[in-house]
């Protein structure tokens, strides 16, 4: 289970990287929005939703990555007070009863939601109209990479588990 754990974790570290560079573009199109709204007052039609689009997508495909470096935001008042050993039973507890079923559900979800946004070929209701359906794509996408990692943290933790209870004596 190892194996499948460090492929998640590549894959993620990887999307994470990769993701980051979207705040190119990103900069780009504010700037060029900016001059062009004071230097020209000829704001664009389009820039808003572009920005918007883009971090979105940064937004959405950067969950895994932040959840893999444990960046997203946790209450963590009762974990500190634990021992290592309680402390990962209770991140196995929480993980197979509340994040593996939710965002199992988000993901399932937000794939059928890009599957229907594919078949209507969705445009958003603008005057710009840029398809939808690649960005509702990318949010499945995100979903999937957050289950995926949150497997991947259940397989460390299991293994860790069992590591703390073959090295304390019986």
């Amino acid at each position: 289970m190892q194996p499948l754990a460090n492929g998640i974790n590549r894959l993620n570290s990887t999307t994470g990287r990769l993701v980051s560079y979207l705040t190119v573009p990103l900069i780009i199109v504010v700037v060029y929005e900016v001059f062009m709204r004071y230097a020209f007052n000829a704001p664009t039609i389009w820039a808003f939703e572009a920005t918007t689009l883009m971090y979105g997508c940064h937004f959405v495909l950067g969950f895994a990555y932040t959840h893999q470096h444990n960046g997203h935001v946790a209450i963590d008042v009762f974990e500190t007070k634990l021992s290592p050993r309680p402390r990962t039973i209770l991140r196995i507890v929480i993980n197979l009863l509340f994040f593996v079923p939710t965002i199992g559900m988000l993901s399932f979800y937000a794939i059928r939601y890009a599957i229907t946004s594919w078949q209507m070929l969705e445009r958003a209701s603008t005057s710009w109209a840029p398809p939808l359906y690649p960005f509702k794509t990318i949010m499945a996408i995100g979903f999937v990479l957050l289950f995926l990692q949150g497997i991947a943290k259940l397989i460390e933790d299991i293994k860790s588990l069992s590591n703390s209870g073959e090295s304390s004596p019986s």
